[in-house]
Order: structure tokens, then sequence, then C-alpha cells
């Protein structure tokens, strides 16, 4: 087994004894699709045609995104501990 491969293990290994909480959020693109961007992970973006591609297309980068991390040593941020609320406003003219 080459390092890299030992390596790939080793970090799925970390990534698994941890449950991590990312939000995502998806737009509905006008061409069709949707884009989807993970607010704690810096330039984590990706796409998908529909709900449930965006999402296995979201976990996949997250993964990455992660593994990247841990390779360089870096913090692995979550949103175990966020909360979110959304306010729906009405706007005067």
């Amino acid at each position: 087994m080459t390092f890299g491969k030992r390596l790939t293990r080793v970090i799925k290994k970390l990534i698994d004894m941890r449950q991590l909480t990312y939000r995502v959020l998806l737009n509905r693109e006008p061409e069709g699709g949707f884009t989807v961007n993970v607010p704690t992970l810096p330039g984590c973006i990706t796409y998908g045609a529909t709900v449930d591609e965006a999402i296995a297309m979201a976990k996949e980068a997250i993964e990455l995104y992660i593994e990247s991390l841990v390779a360089h040593n870096e913090p692995v941020p979550d949103e175990s501990n966020m909360l979110e609320y959304s306010l729906t406003l009405t706007a005067s003219a």
C-alpha cells in the first residue's frame, strides 16, 4: 500500500471518528440545477442538476475539503454548536 493510500485511510478514520455538521445553501440557477455553498468552509462550492445530486456533490466536496485541511494540519471547523433562525420581514414602500 502506498503512502498516499495509507494517508487517505487515516484521514477517513479521523473524519469518521467525529460527527461534523455543516450548513449547505442551495441556490436554484436560472439555467437549471443548483449551486451549493458551504459557508463554514470558504471556497467550498459545487453544483448538482437536482437537489439530490447537489446534496451528494456537497457531501463529496466537504469530505475532500476536510481531507485537505487534515493533510495540511489545519483545524477542521464545523457548525455543531451553531443555531440558525430565519426571519421574514415585510418591507414598507
